[in-house]
């Protein structure tokens, strides 16, 4: 008897990035630098209330977001992580058989969602120089297209997309489409020609900005994240999140997180410091490793990239490889990068 989605059997799982005791772990794009300030204090503080449920509506995050970002609070919708949000815009856009148009590579999860949501996943090859080909995705959409995704910095190549053809692909998509602008790693990006999705193109009614506070904001391990879209969009989304998934601790250490913004900032500069140093030393060793706007660099290693991942081990460093194609690696503190770029040396 099968009593499962037939479909499932040939779906990939998300495969996340390996945690070996004793090595420094530089695969999942986390921040190295511990909770910002305030944060465990509040998990504590929150977890006197934990036999009660939590906020249904997230209100008090979203209040907050609303405050800092400039928006009301009614076009904002809080979850499990950006991923979540991901899977829920998802699913108050696309009926079996809808398609979702998204370059590839990126996030990973994307196929996984789109699966399981019932859509049919339409991948756009990256460009040679491992970016979004946007002419191309523009082309792919067809009456079919319910939804398009755009990571930004890309994951896992970690290049950017800047305005000019951020706003000529819009233009080219239409109002009919939605358009993700999944902004994950938004604030490692240092080039002024990198628009801010939410700023920028947020008044366009079918333009999602996807966030999360995961990464720079260092939540990783209690999954927050949150979409601002207009209206009724995120009315939508909020109708087809899981009740409760944003728990207590969650939105506690959320609204602590985002008093530290001016820590979260000088964190990230250092981060965005190290990036630097890592990819020049790449270069230097040979390697053609395309600019990053995230906290990662891309290793475009084709049939090499489980070795290399297999080498770095070795030298106590565990990064993420995709098969096939790359290795992405998490900057992390200067010595573990040293530790990292020492293996890189002796393998190449």
């Amino acid at each position: 008897m099968n009593l499962t989605r037939a479909d499932l059997a040939a779906l990939p799982s998300y495969v996340p990035g390996r945690t070996v005791p004793g090595s420094i772990k530089l695969a999942s794009n986390e921040v190295p630098y511990g909770p910002l300030p305030g944060v465990v204090e509040a998990i504590v503080e929150a977890a006197q209330g934990v036999h009660r449920y939590p906020d249904l509506g997230v209100v008090a995050l979203r209040e907050k977001l609303s405050a800092r970002l400039g928006v009301a609070v009614d076009r904002i919708a809080a979850g499990c992580g950006s991923v979540a949000m991901t899977e829920h815009i998802m699913r108050a856009t696309c009926l079996p058989g809808d398609e979702v148009v998204y370059s590839w590579r990126s996030f990973e999860a994307y196929p996984i969602i789109a699966a399981t949501t019932g859509a049919t996943s339409v991948r756009v090859p990256n460009t040679a120089t491992h970016e979004h080909d946007l002419p191309a995705m523009a082309a792919a959409v067809t009456s079919r297209t319910k939804l398009v995704i755009v990571c930004n910095p890309n994951n896992p190549t970690g290049t950017p997309i800047r305005r000019a053809e951020l706003r000529e692909f819009l233009d080219a998509v239409g109002p009919e489409v939605v358009v993700v602008l999944d902004e994950a790693y938004r604030e490692f990006v240092t080039d002024a020609d990198v628009p801010d999705g939410l700023a920028e193109f947020g008044d366009r009614p079918n333009v999602v900005v996807l966030r999360t506070l995961s990464k720079a904001w260092g939540l990783a391990g209690l999954r927050a994240g949150y979409l601002v879209a207009q209206p009724e969009v995120a009315e939508a989304v909020r109708k087809v999140i899981t009740p409760f998934s944003t728990n207590i601790a969650a939105q506690a250490a959320a609204l602590a997180a985002l008093d530290q913004e001016e820590e979260m900032a000088r964190r990230a500069a250092l981060v965005v410091a190290e990036r630097s140093r890592v990819r020049d030393t790449l270069l230097k060793l040979g390697q053609d490793i395309p600019e990053s706007q995230a906290n990662f660099v891309w290793l475009p290693l084709g049939d090499g990239s489980t070795a290399f991942a297999e080498t770095c081990e070795q030298a106590g460093v565990i990064v993420r490889p995709f098969a096939g194609d790359g290795v992405r690696v998490t900057i992390g503190t200067p010595e573990e990068n040293d530790t990292f770029l020492n293996a890189a040396e002796k393998a190449f």
